[in-house]
C-alpha cells in the first residue's frame, strides 16, 4: 500500500484536520503570516497527521478533539523543522528554499518558538492538560536526543545503544505520540493508549533507521535532504557504527581518518562504499524490519477494521519507502 491508500480510512478526516490547522497557524503579525503561508505550500505527507487520526479511528473513532490533538502535533512538527534548518544551516526542505533561506535565521526561530506556543496553547484553551503533558514530554526527549547527539559527533564515540536512544528521543517520541494522542483524543484507557506509545515508538525507530540508510545512496534520491549530510555533519548512524565494528581494524581506521575531515565529495564516497563493504546496510535493513515487526506485534490482537490494516500496512511502508 502507498501513503495515499494508507490514508484512505481518513482521507476525509484529514481534510478536516488541515482547515483546522490552517486557522490555528494564523497570527495577527503579517509577516508571520507571509511565512507562515510559505511553510503551507507545502504540506509533506502528512503522516504524523495521518497517525493521529489512525490511532484514534482504532480507538473508538475520530471527534472533535482529534483534529485537535493532529493539528497539535503537526504545529510541534513544523516548528521543529524550522529550527532544524537553522541547526543545520539548510539552503532547502521539501525542494524549496528553506525558511531560514529566504528570511533568515532569526525569523526562522521566531517562527518556530510561535508555531511551538500555538500549539501549547491550543491544549490549555481547549482544556486538555494531558495533550499538554504528552507533548511536553515530547520536546524534552527531542531536545536532549539532539543535543546527545552533537556531544557525541563532537567526540566521535557512538555505539548502537547510543544511537538507538538518540533516534528514539529525535524521531520517535514525535511518532509515538502521534499514536499516543490520537488514543487520549478518544478517552482511550490507560493500557490502550500505552499499546498505540508504543506501537509509534517503534514504528518511529524503523522509519528513521530507514531514513539514515538513504544517506549511503550512491545517486540522487528525493528523500527531502541531500544524500551525504550525515557523513558531511560526522554523524554517526546505524549503517556506518555497524561497518566500522565490523571493519578490519586497518580500515576502520582509515574511515575515521577520513571522517574527521569529512566535508570533501570524495570522503562521502569513500564512506558509501566503506557501508556497502562491510555489511552496514543489510544489517540497519535488518534492525529496521525488527522494529518494524515489533511496532506490528503491538496492534495484532486489536480487532480488524481498515484503520489497523493501515497501521499495519505502515509498519511495511516505512522500511520499504524509496523517499
Amino acid at each position: 500500500m502507498n501513503l495515499k491508500e494508507i490514508s484512505q480510512p481518513v482521507a476525509k478526516h484529514l481534510d478536516e484536520f488541515n482547515k483546522v490547522y490552517r486557522k490555528s497557524a494564523q497570527s495577527s503579525i503579517a509577516l508571520l503570516n507571509t511565512v507562515i503561508r510559505y511553510i503551507l505550500r507545502t504540506k509533506g505527507k502528512q503522516i504524523r497527521p495521518t497517525l493521529v487520526l489512525l490511532a484514534a479511528e482504532i480507538c473508538g473513532g475520530i471527534r472533535e478533539d482529534t483534529y485537535l490533538a493532529a493539528t497539535l502535533v503537526e504545529l510541534l512538527h513544523t516548528a521543529t523543522l524550522v529550527h532544524d534548518d537553522v541547526v543545520d544551516d539548510a539552503a532547502t526542505r521539501r525542494g524549496l528554499a528553506s525558511v531560514n533561506a529566504i528570511w533568515k535565521n532569526k525569523v526562522s526561530i521566531l517562527v518556530g518558538d510561535f508555531l511551538l506556543a500555538r500549539g501549547l496553547m491550543l491544549s490549555i484553551d481547549n482544556n486538555h492538560a494531558d495533550f499538554l503533558q504528552i507533548t511536553s514530554n515530547t520536546v524534552r526527549r527531542m531536545s536532549e536526543g539532539e543535543l546527545l547527539q552533537i556531544q557525541k559527533t563532537r567526540t566521535l564515540d557512538i555505539d548502537e545503544k547510543t544511537y538507538l536512544q538518540i533516534i528514539g528521543d529525535k524521531t520517535a517520541s514525535l511518532i509515538s505520540t502521534c499514536c499516543e494522542l490520537g488514543a487520549a483524543s478518544v478517552n482511550a484507557d490507560a493500557v490502550l493508549r500505552k499499546r498505540m506509545q508504543l506501537y509509534g515508538e517503534n514504528l518511529g525507530i524503523a522509519f528513521q533507521i530507514r531514513d539514515d540508510i538513504f544517506d549511503y545512496a550512491t545517486r540522487k534520491l528525493n528523500i527531502g535532504k541531500p544524500v551525504g549530510i550525515d557523513v558531511k555533519e560526522k554523524k554517526f548512524t546505524l549503517p556506518l557504527i555497524h561497518s566500522l565494528k565490523n571493519a578490519p581494524q586497518k580500515a576502520a581506521k582509515e574511515a575515521m581518518t577520513l571522517l574527521k575531515d569529512s566535508k570533501s565529495k570524495k570522503t562521502h564516497a569513500f564512506i558509501a562504499e566503506f557501508v556497502q563493504k562491510y555489511g552496514g546496510i543489510e544489517y540497519a535493513m535488518m534492525r529496521a524490519s525488527a522494529f518494524s515487526l515489533d511496532a506490528a506485534n503491538v496492534i495484532e490482537s486489536l480487532p480488524d477494521t481498515p484503520a489497523k490494516n493501515s497501521l499495519l500496512a505502515l509498519t511495511s511502508y516505512v522500511t520499504t519507502r524509496e523517499k
